[in-house]
């Protein structure tokens, strides 16, 4: 589906002009259009955030979670905007009414059939150079974690695991999730 013209450049304000429910990314002035997720992608959606907010809440901890859609500027100039899966941000400084604006702490994204490469590659890329502190893609078809904690811009470690295995949460002490649907 592609609504607006190729070939040129786009800015954030294009993604605003989108007509109400069309999805899209814009990574470097490109527009990513976003396929509808289906109910695995939803189901575990949903297990994640609600871990999450659990935790959170029952630590008092500052974070807050956001699943999308929910809005994520992490350059500062106007031709990025992501929208992932789940956003985790401490620094609460960093949001406002339309999103938030520099790294979350940590990112999880949901792999789905149209957006294996763009999870994998562009977007491990364009979380770590902004100060992402922690990237999970999960893959619910091989039903598994990698899970990227980065440091200063560079890749610090970098684990895989099954659904099966507690996974640990790298910006939390005493905190990890294995995935139970």
């Amino acid at each position: 589906m592609d609504i607006l013209p190729k070939g040129r450049v786009y800015t954030i304000e294009d993604i605003y002009a989108l007509p109400d429910g069309v999805r899209a990314e814009l990574v470097d002035g490109k527009i990513y259009y976003m396929a509808m997720p289906g109910r695995m992608h939803q189901k575990l959606l949903h297990f994640f955030d609600m871990t999450i907010a659990n935790f959170i809440d029952n630590q008092n901890a500052e974070c807050e979670i956001y699943p999308a859609p929910f809005a994520v500027f992490l350059d500062k100039d106007d031709t990025a905007y992501f929208e992932p899966d789940l956003s985790v941000i401490c620094d609460t400084s960093k949001l406002d009414e339309k999103g938030c604006h520099g790294a979350p702490d940590w990112i999880i994204e949901i792999v789905s059939p149209g957006s294996k490469s763009m999870d994998y590659f562009t977007k491990l890329m364009k979380y770590q150079a902004a100060g992402v502190r922690e990237y999970w893609i999960v893959n619910p078809v091989k039903e598994q974690i990698m899970v990227y904690q980065f440091e200063e811009g560079s890749v610090k470690e970098v684990e895989t695991y099954s659904f099966d295995e507690d996974v640990p949460v790298g910006i939390y002490e005493d905190f990890s999730i294995r995935v139970q649907m």
